[in-house]
C-alpha cells in the first residue's frame, strides 16, 4: 500500500510541476513586481472582459479623499501637444483598495514636480483585493507651459 502511495505522489508531483521558468513576462520584468521598467509600447496581452489590455493604461481621476494616501511613483509623464498638460502614467492596484486621491504639481522656472497620491476608498474600508498591477493614467494640467522644463516625480 505504501509503494502505491509513493507512485501516486510522484504520479501528481510530475503531472503539476511541467517545466519551471524564472523569465518574466514583457509586462512585468523579472524582480520588478510592480512591473517598474515594463515596456509599455509592447503587444498587449490578453485582458479579462471590461478591462484595459496589459500595457494600455486605464484613464482615472483623481477621487480624494480617501483612506491613508500615499505617494505613488509614476513611469512616465509626456507632455500633451499645446505643453500645457501632461500624461502621467503609473502602475497601481486594483479599486477601491489604490484609488487616486490627488495629483499635486510644483511649479518652478526650471522643473515641474508631479506627485501623485493614492489611497483606500472610504466606502470600502474593510475592502480585500487582488494584488495584481494595473497600469494607469492621469491628465494633469499645468499653469504654464512646460516649454522645456524638466519633469521631477515628487515620490521619488
Amino acid at each position: 500500500m505504501r509503494k502505491l502511495w509513493v507512485v501516486a505522489l510522484l504520479f501528481l508531483a510530475v503531472a503539476c510541476g511541467g517545466t519551471s521558468s524564472t523569465s518574466a513576462s514583457p509586462e512585468q520584468p523579472e524582480g520588478s513586481p510592480s512591473g517598474a521598467g515594463a515596456d509599455h509600447g509592447s503587444p498587449a496581452a490578453a485582458s479579462p472582459p471590461g478591462t484595459a489590455p496589459a500595457g494600455t493604461p486605464s484613464p482615472v481621476t483623481p477621487a480624494g479623499p480617501t483612506l491613508n494616501p500615499r505617494k505613488v511613483p509614476w513611469e512616465s509623464a509626456t507632455p500633451a501637444d499645446d505643453g500645457r498638460s501632461l500624461d502621467v502614467v503609473w502602475w497601481s492596484g486594483v479599486e477601491p483598495c489604490s484609488v487616486l486621491d490627488r495629483v499635486e504639481v510644483t511649479e518652478t522656472a526650471r522643473e515641474v514636480t508631479v506627485t501623485l497620491y493614492e489611497g483606500q476608498d472610504r466606502r470600502s474600508p474593510d475592502a480585500v483585493c487582488i494584488a495584481i498591477a494595473i497600469l494607469k493614467t492621469t491628465k494633469v494640467h499645468l499653469k504654464a507651459p512646460l516649454d522645456g522644463r524638466k519633469v521631477v516625480d515628487g515620490a521619488k
